[in-house]
C-alpha cells in the first residue's frame, strides 16, 4: 500500500485561463492504490491526438496557451498529471518516485485509453519520459513537438546550469513552486503563479518536486539511461515520423547546447525555433510554439 496525499480541490478553484474538467483513473494497472488526473479535450474520434506531458515542478495548467490552439484546428488533446504533480495522487515517501515508477504509469496510460495518431507535446521530464515511449509503441506516435527537454542517456556531459538547479532543489526541500517558475517568467500573474503553487499545500506534498531533478540519468549506468539510449537507437533505426522543436533561448539549464545535443539524436529535425525571451518553461510561450508547429506539420 503505498502512503499518499490528495490535493484538495478548492485550492484548483479559479484557475485563470484554464477551464478544462479533469477527469481520474483510478483503477490504472500496477497503480490502483493511486489516482491520476489527466485533461482530455477535442473530439475522441479525431485522427491527431496532442499528448502533452509537463515537467518539474510544473502540471497540467503549463499547456493551457496550447490547448486553445490545438482545439481550434480541431484535434484532441491529452494531457495527465504524473503523479505527485498537478491533481494527481502524490505518495509520500521519497523511495517511491524512480525513473520506471514514472515512465511505466504513461505506458499504462496509453493502454487504459487506447491512444493513437499521437504526437509527443514534451518538454523538461515531459521528454526524459515520453521520448522513450515511442519504442514502446513504434505505431502510434506520428510526430514530435520537443521544448527544452534533453534523453538521459548518461554518457554526455549534463549543462553546469542543470547541475546547479539539482543542488538548489537538495539545498531547498520546501521549494516554492510558483516563485521558481515566475523567477524565470517574469509576465506570470499573481493568479498564475498561484496556480503552480496549487498542488502543494506544504512541504508533504512536494516529494515529487524534491526528487525528481536527482532521478535525471546523468551517468551510463543510472536508472533510465539505458532505456534512454534504446530509444536514441530507435530513433536512429526507426524513426519515420516528423518532428518541430522551439528552444527557449534564455534557459540555462536546458536550453541550447542541450537542445543541440538531442536535435542530433532525432533524425531529419528541421532547424529549431528560436525563442530568445523564453527560458526553461517554454510553453509560457506556448501559443506561437503550437501554431508554428501546426503551420509546419501542414495541420
Amino acid at each position: 500500500m503505498i502512503e499518499f496525499l490528495r490535493t484538495p480541490e478548492e485550492r484548483f478553484d479559479n484557475l485563470p485561463n484554464f477551464p478544462y474538467k479533469p477527469h481520474y483513473i483510478e483503477d490504472l494497472k500496477g497503480y490502483e492504490d493511486l489516482r491520476m488526473c489527466y485533461y482530455d479535450e477535442g473530439p475522441k474520434d479525431s485522427n491527431e491526438v496532442f499528448f502533452c506531458l509537463h515537467g518539474e515542478p510544473t502540471w497540467s495548467y503549463l499547456y493551457r496557451k496550447m490547448i486553445p490552439i490545438f482545439l481550434e484546428a480541431g484535434y484532441r488533446i491529452v494531457a495527465p498529471d504524473f503523479f505527485g504533480f498537478g491533481r494527481s495522487d502524490k505518495p509520500v515517501k521519497d523511495e517511491i518516485y524512480t525513473f520506471d515508477f514514472h515512465r511505466n504509469s504513461l505506458i499504462e496510460f496509453i493502454n487504459y485509453l487506447g491512444l493513437n495518431d499521437m504526437t509527443l507535446v514534451c518538454q523538461d521530464w515531459g521528454g526524459l519520459f515520453g521520448l522513450t515511449l515511442p519504442i514502446e509503441f513504434p505505431n502510434r506516435f506520428k510526430r514530435l513537438i520537443i521544448m527544452n527537454t534533453i534523453l538521459g542517456t548518461g554518457d554526455f556531459e549534463i549543462s553546469q546550469g542543470f547541475k546547479a538547479f539539482r543542488s538548489f532543489v537538495n539545498n531547498t526541500p520546501d521549494i516554492d513552486a510558483g516563485r521558481l517558475i515566475r523567477s524565470v517568467t517574469r509576465h506570470l500573474t499573481p493568479e498564475e503563479v498561484a496556480a503552480y503553487d496549487a498542488p502543494f499545500p506544504d512541504i508533504k506534498y512536494k516529494a515529487g518536486v524534491r526528487r525528481f531533478p536527482n532521478l535525471v540519468p546523468t551517468s551510463h549506468d543510472a536508472l533510465g539511461a539505458e532505456i534512454s539510449r534504446k530509444a536514441r537507437d530507435w530513433f536512429e533505426k526507426e524513426w519515420v515520423g516528423e518532428s518541430f522543436m522551439a528552444i527557449g533561448m534564455a534557459d540555462p539549464v536546458l536550453g541550447p547546447p542541450m537542445m543541440q545535443i538531442l536535435r542530433e539524436m532525432i533524425p531529419r529535425c528541421p532547424e529549431p525555433l528560436e525563442i530568445q525571451d523564453a527560458s526553461h518553461f517554454v510553453q509560457e510561450w506556448g501559443d506561437i510554439v503550437a501554431k508554428k508547429a501546426l503551420e509546419a506539420f501542414n495541420l
